[in-house]
């Protein structure tokens, strides 16, 4: 009876392992890469390596203009901004069929500028930053090296321009760090700005 039960257990964790093993990597890692999601939508400023196969004079890094476009060999203005990674790599794919038969074109976003934050007041490092992935106060609180000593902690708020209009949205540090009012721990917005008076 015991080798029974002691063989029913070492199966079911040979069973765990391979399905650990060969489950796909983006589900084990836990980690996203916002930059080159389907959704990620490219914007003025983000830098963007295109590699085209085979090709080496068509491939490189390009910086999509202010005016949303970038300028491709043999395809001139192409327009990027406002689509995402693969949405482009059709549009380049489909332009220079004229020139290859069936090219192969990856989009890769390598630097995303296009989507900032603020961070301004009393904290330890403030500034612009990035804004990759999925992001929450407290970490760009975090991003920003904390709160500077003297900061009033209780009285955070967060500018956000909401059709046109600047719209105050309040934190409380103090709360949100000790599990209270986790709603206002809110996911930011590109052009958000976190001021700590």
């Amino acid at each position: 009876m015991e080798r029974t039960a002691y063989m029913s257990v070492t199966v079911f964790f040979i069973a765990i392992f391979f399905l650990f093993s060969f489950a796909s990597p983006a589900l084990c890692d836990g980690k996203s890469n916002t930059k080159n999601r389907d959704d990620y939508v490219i914007g003025a400023g983000d830098v963007l390596s295109i590699q085209v196969w085979r090709e080496p004079n068509l491939s490189g890094n390009f910086t999509v203009r202010p005016d949303g476009k970038i300028t491709f060999p043999l395809l001139n203005d192409i327009k990027a901004d406002g689509l995402s990674p693969l949405q482009l790599k059709k549009v380049i794919e489909d332009g220079l069929t004229k020139y290859i038969s069936t090219p192969v074109v990856t989009v890769v976003v390598s630097s995303a500028r296009s989507k900032n934050i603020y961070v301004l007041g009393k904290v330890n490092s403030p500034g612009k930053y990035p804004l990759t992935g999925p992001t929450t106060v407290l970490q760009a609180l975090a991003e920003a090296g904390g709160l500077a000593e003297w900061a009033k902690g209780d009285d955070i708020v967060i500018l956000r321009n909401i059709n046109g209009k600047q719209v105050k949205i309040e934190f409380d540090y103090d709360d949100v760090s000790r599990g209270k009012h986790l709603e206002q721990n809110i996911l930011l917005k590109p052009g958000d700005t976190i001021v700590v008076p």
